[in-house]
């Protein structure tokens, strides 16, 4: 099982739903970074569960501890572990459907790769409560970003069919609505009558023992160019295995996507310009990307997420054990939608992915610099 990824920086996952932890590893930050607890808490706040019909019941303190790579308040240089302790589990809900295969989880697969030792409390290793550890190590590296400048933050753009309000293409209000998604602790959305239209509709599927999905998107603001590289190592490429790597999300698509296929050159290509001294365009088809390379507009990421596999209404399905075909109706505690917890799992993955990104182009020692040296080229 693979379980670390990056570069110039890496990042390890390590732990299980209903296991006694959960945590990440972070390896090759510099020292001498400030590491704000409080603002980590934040961003784990945005992630977890909270009562109201919108989430799962299981309500967990998701409070990060460092283990080692943190010292009076900054980073050592050594490898950061934070760790998260599972302490609302219930794992006998699961023991009832032993053996039975839960439709759109990793149940069969897992079974198939791990021939039977994988743990299947809650799905494992393959939970979501797993992207908590991702949102740690995420958070810090956001607020590396952020004291350069650069601003990451995600909204659900789409749920149950209920579209929130645009991002804007114009970078002074685009960072207005960032830092409004950034102070969010709700729904992280724009517009606040779509969220509640959203609302009503998430508790209108659980109702039924249903979910439903959504659209996350994310934007970056103050990246400079010439990060990222052509081909396998392109700014997508890294933050496309990054995004697919949350679980139930099923599309990534840059700027304009799916929908620069119906438009004609002429249309999809942004016009270049000069304004206050730098190189911009006047559209953002191509989400801030020219050959796998940062071009210093904004980053526009959308993600797609599948409604959650869990739902109670029964479902056709197969015994393990007996293999025979069987029907399955879960029990437990579940989401009836996972996008609006997911949004600041995006944002952390991306955060986490241009962090590699610029230490891959500048070193490692911009993380701690008061001044970017891209501000100085």
């Amino acid at each position: 099982m693979k379980n670390t990824y990056g570069s110039a920086i890496a990042l390890t996952i390590f732990g299980e739903s209903h296991g006694a932890a959960i945590g990440a590893v972070l390896d090759g930050l510099a020292a001498g970074i400030p590491v704000d607890e409080e603002f980590i808490a934040a961003q784990m706040e945005k992630r977890r569960a909270k009562k109201g019909g919108l989430s799962t019941s299981r309500i967990e303190a998701d409070k990060v501890r460092f283990l080692s790579g943190v010292y009076n308040g900054r980073t050592t240089g050594t490898a950061i572990t934070m760790v998260i302790e599972n302490t609302n589990t219930r794992s006998g809900d699961y023991a009832k459907t032993l053996g039975l295969c839960r439709p759109g989880h990793a149940d069969y697969t897992a079974h198939v790769k791990y021939g039977g030792f994988e743990d299947f409390r809650g799905g494992g290793h393959f939970s979501g409560r797993i992207t908590a550890a991702l949102c740690a190590a995420g958070a810090l590296c956001q607020s590396i970003l952020l004291a350069k400048g650069i601003r990451v933050a995600t909204h659900a753009a789409r749920i149950a069919g209920v579209e929130d309000e645009a991002l804007a293409l114009e970078e002074e209000k685009l960072n207005a609505q960032l830092a409004a998604l950034d102070a969010c602790t709700g729904l992280p959305v724009l517009s606040e009558a779509a969220g509640k239209e959203m609302q009503q509709a998430i508790r209108a599927a659980a109702s039924e023992g249903d979910s439903v999905g959504g659209v996350l998107e994310t934007a970056v603001t103050g990246l400079p160019a010439g990060a990222g590289e052509p081909f396998f190592d392109s700014v997508e490429s890294q933050l496309a295995h990054l995004l697919f790597s949350i679980p139930a999300v099923k599309g990534v698509e840059f700027g304009a996507g799916f929908a620069m296929a119906g438009l004609r050159g002429s249309v999809a290509n942004d016009p270049m310009t000069i304004k206050d001294g730098r190189v911009v365009t006047t559209t953002n088809n191509n989400g801030g990307v020219n050959g796998g390379i940062t071009n210093g507009m904004p980053l526009v990421v959308r993600t797609a997420v599948k409604p959650t596999p869990s739902i109670y209404k029964p479902q056709q399905t197969v015994d393990m054990g007996s293999m025979q075909p069987a029907e399955l109706q879960i029990q437990g505690r579940h989401d009836p939608c996972i996008a609006h917890r997911a949004a600041i799992v995006q944002t952390a993955a991306v955060a986490f992915g241009l962090v590699d990104l610029l230490t891959q182009r500048w070193g490692p020692l911009w993380q701690a610099e008061e001044e970017a040296p891209w501000n100085t080229d």
